[in-house]
């Protein structure tokens, strides 16, 4: 009877054993699903933009100022005023240089008599030389005193050009059609050469673009430079408040090198501005159209995640798991943006929950959103 117990005590201890062996091996519950809402991707029409803040510069510009001394006599323009290439603009008093003009005429004058005389005296000695009339120095004077004259009067002549020059600069007139800014000196004001600043011309129409891309963008906006083919508003300007400048501009110029420091380089846009809506300095925004054109596909921006500078999305598995999928982003257009590799149309991804999301999830959704 004894040996009876003592075999159902054994076998209870071996059953209690093999039960707790059996528990620690089948570890901890598996994790719960995490809740999120998805999308089903699709394709759309867009016209992708890429922005780029920019500046207006005219293409001619340069300074007034003086380069004779005298005092201001009449200005011929007013502030502001749009100007033709020659027209007046200021006038220094000419009176003093209108006498240097008058008196280095006379100069001349009489440089060119003295030089004639001489010329005929030589003349003279000359066919009395030949018949041994005259003594040789006496000729030799003649000539040394042709020479001379002839010095004299390049003398004269140069004197004459120079105030001739002084005397055009007291009128200054406009180099190239544009505009003036305002007035820096008053009727009677006293200027000298290089100062003060009168006033400064801009042309006008076209007015030049400048913005900077980085060097990556090179060789697509060589392309651009090269093309003869195009296409409609591939370039346009944004203005301060919000609207679009309603002519498209022209790709002119890129500089000749990439900044060592910066690793950008300097773009020009021409842009025609008939009713001078573009002023010189503003600040505005430069739209550039760029691949994304046409269907693409789009899906929430914030369904995207980057790490390590990539950008990836989780999408979803047919058992409801969630695998993290690399993208190539394009264009933001609004709350979207365009997915240029890595993502098929149809495929769903997760919206919102992301946050709770690892490689291989379990999801639940709560919601399927429309894009």
């Amino acid at each position: 009877m004894k040996s009876n117990f003592s075999k159902v005590a054994y076998l209870a201890l071996l059953f209690a054993v093999f039960s707790c062996g059996t528990n620690q091996q089948a570890g901890p519950p598996p994790a719960a699903a995490v809740s999120v809402t998805t999308v089903q991707v699709e394709r759309k029409p867009v016209i992708g933009m890429d922005v780029y803040p920019a500046t207006l510069v005219p293409l001619n510009e340069v300074e007034i100022r003086p380069q004779i001394s005298g005092y201001i006599t009449n200005i011929y323009i007013k502030d502001g005023q749009e100007v033709k290439k020659g027209q007046n603009l200021y006038e220094i008093d000419r009176s003093k240089y209108a006498a240097a003009l008058q008196q280095a005429e006379a100069n001349l004058a009489s440089a060119k008599a003295n030089l004639d005389k001489l010329e005929k005296d030589l003349e003279r000695y000359k066919r009395l030389d030949e018949q041994d009339a005259i003594a040789k120095q006496q000729l030799d004077h003649a000539q040394t005193a042709v020479l001379d004259a002839k010095s004299q009067m390049a003398f004269a002549n140069a004197q004459l050009e120079s105030a001739k020059t002084d005397y055009s600069y007291s009128v200054l007139k406009a180099p190239f059609d544009g505009r003036v800014g305002i007035s820096q000196v008053r009727l009677g004001a006293q200027v000298s050469p290089g100062q003060p600043l009168l006033n400064t011309l801009s042309s006008t129409d076209p007015m030049a673009l400048n913005f900077v891309i980085n060097e990556k963008e090179i060789p697509r906006f060589n392309k651009l430079l090269k093309s003869t083919d195009i296409p409609d508003s591939l370039m346009t300007i944004e203005l301060s408040d919000g609207s679009i400048y309603p002519f498209q501009g022209t790709l002119t110029t890129m500089d000749r090198a990439v900044g060592r420091q910066s690793g950008t380089i300097n773009l020009r846009v021409n842009f025609p501005n008939p009713n001078q809506d573009l002023i010189a300095g503003m600040t505005v925004n430069l739209r550039v159209l760029n691949e994304d054109i046409g269907d693409q596909i789009t899906i929430p921006y914030r369904s995207v995640t980057e790490q390590m500078g990539e950008y990836f999305v989780y999408v979803v598995q047919p058992d409801n798991t969630v695998k993290q999928q690399v993208v190539q982003l394009g264009t933001q257009i609004g709350n979207e943006i365009v997915v240029r590799g890595g993502l098929e149309e149809g495929s769903k991804i997760v919206v919102t929950g992301i946050q709770n999301l690892r490689e291989g999830a379990q999801i639940v959704e709560q919601s399927t959103q429309v894009q």
